[in-house]
């Protein structure tokens, strides 16, 4: 898995709701994003700019986070992340710091490979899950799954279930659709010519 860095600065949290809020709302107005980093010895609460989240938030990759913050370094992942309704920039991002000896639950970009016999005879290939959540320690996870589609048919799919990856635990539920081939209509008036 790539890495990627992201420099940040320690807050400290208002004892007050009131004052958080403002606090807030002032990070917010200079172009920064309220941040929290859980699962070490402490949450830490910090600021990111705007800007320096970009790449780590709009790809289609996944990335272990240098963490800098006020210059002490911890690896973290990207948990949890607010967008505002209607202008959807950056509220709000949970990072959670990695802990080498224990697994991580991460999504995973799919990647579909192969021409599928079913795309062959008409229909049309549609990736219906674009990650799968899996649990491992953070150095098996890979940057993508590869699922192998040339065996599969006209309206069959792939589920959760039927995949297996080495090192990883798939938690997306196991009847989940990752893939299917879908019936076109000029497949259908094939397979209805064929019938008769």
């Amino acid at each position: 898995m790539k890495s990627i860095e992201v420099k940040g600065t320690a807050r400290t949290i208002a004892e007050r709701s009131s004052e958080q809020a403002r606090a807030l709302k002032e990070i917010r107005k200079n172009g920064g994003v309220p941040c929290v980093l859980y699962g070490g010895n402490e949450v830490v609460h910090f600021t990111v700019t705007n800007e320096g989240l970009r790449n780590l938030v709009y790809t289609p990759h996944i990335y272990v986070v240098d963490l800098i913050i006020d210059g002490k370094k911890v690896n973290a992942i990207l948990k949890d992340i607010q967008f505002h309704p209607v202008k959807d920039t950056i509220l709000h991002v949970d990072f959670y710091q990695i802990d080498e000896a224990k697994p991580i639950v991460m999504e995973v970009p799919v990647q579909l490979e192969g021409l599928a016999e079913g795309v062959k005879a008409g229909g049309k290939l549609a990736l219906q899950m674009r990650k799968i959540k899996v649990k491992a320690l953070y150095n098996v996870i890979p940057e993508k799954l590869t699922v192998n589609v040339s065996h599969l048919g006209l309206g069959k799919t792939v589920k959760v279930g039927e995949l297996s990856f080495e090192g990883l635990e798939l938690i997306s539920a196991k009847e989940a659709v990752v893939c299917a081939v879908k019936l076109t209509r000029a497949a259908r008036g094939a397979a209805a010519a064929a019938g008769k």
